[in-house]
């Protein structure tokens, strides 16, 4: 006998169970809606691919062979094995459960996605999410080789192999310590910049590292000074603290209190933010991720636009 396809191996097995849950092929075909021989001719299939009867034929109906007996309990945990594996893969493909690697940028672990990710868990809680901080061209490469899910960065200029969806903006800010000539400013524009000392992360300024708040400070101009230093982007407000220099930051980073900062709002600026992802990459959980981005994005608009 030809080897059996997955599904007709299925089919048989569930023909089995039934036989020998009513006694009956007849009883067992009225159950499952198919004629009695259909039940006969499979379950014949099958012991003789087998090797074995598995059922005794009388007059009443039919009883488990000694094999039978055995092999029911064997087609039982088969069966109910292949049911729990469909359903875990069912559970992933809606998302009910899975692992997702996000990259997110130190400054983005407030605002929007706080938002994003409290609704995310609402949804979908049994996906577990790994974070994974870092710069953009590090998560851009990280897309592309499939080895993150998505990532929310600064900035919507386009990456290799990466696609781009822009998603919210923010306010821009200069964060500066609370004692400072410009303490009496509520609100700084770029000239009022001219000249101070903005402290920026070690290689921030090439365009390659995809630093969107220090190529923004480029354009501006303005005879603004960049002082780099080789401290990551969360020392550099210790730094601002210390009176060593200002920082640009977001409106999410700003609407975290820092000892000895006072966060001002540059007028008229704001900057996109947006999600990193790969069309190659067919996680059910990180396309449920930017579908709730989208709404929760659509959402604050709204607010917004009120």
């Amino acid at each position: 006998m030809a080897k059996p396809s997955l599904s007709i191996a299925l089919r048989y097995l569930h023909y089995f169970l039934t036989a020998a849950e009513h006694g009956s092929f007849r009883k067992a075909g009225a159950a499952l809606g198919v004629q009695e021989s259909s039940i006969s001719r499979r379950i014949r299939d099958l012991e003789d691919h087998l090797g074995a009867s598995l059922f005794q034929r009388y007059n009443g109906g039919v009883r488990l062979t000694f094999a039978g007996q055995r092999f029911q309990r064997r087609a039982e945990e088969m069966v109910r094995h292949v049911m729990d594996s469909a359903e875990d893969v069912a559970a992933i493909g809606r998302a009910e459960s899975g692992r997702i690697k996000v990259g997110i940028l130190p400054s983005l672990a407030a605002g929007f996605l706080a938002e994003l990710f409290r609704a995310y868990n609402q949804h979908h809680g049994g996906v577990h999410i790994d974070f994974v901080e870092g710069e953009t061209a590090g998560h851009a490469a990280a897309i592309a080789k499939l080895g993150l899910d998505a990532a929310f960065v600064a900035g919507s200029r386009p990456w290799p192999e990466c696609e781009v969806t822009p998603l919210w903006s923010e306010q821009l800010f200069v964060a500066r310590p609370d004692l400072h000539r410009l303490a009496g400013q509520c609100v700084l524009d770029w000239p009022l910049l001219a000249n101070e000392g903005v402290l920026i992360r070690q290689g921030a300024a090439d365009p390659a590292a995809g630093d969107a708040l220090t190529l923004r400070l480029i354009e501006a101009g303005h005879g603004i000074g960049l002082q780099q230093q080789g401290v990551g982007r969360d020392t550099l407000l210790p730094l601002v603290a210390m009176g060593r220099g200002l920082a640009l930051v977001s409106e999410a980073t700003g609407s975290i209190p820092f000892p000895g900062i006072v966060y001002r709002p540059i007028a008229g600026e704001t900057l996109t933010f947006s999600a990193l992802w790969s069309a190659k990459n067919d996680n059910p959980a990180m396309r449920r991720l930017l579908a709730i981005a989208r709404r929760v994005a659509q959402s604050i608009e709204v607010k917004r636009l009120r």
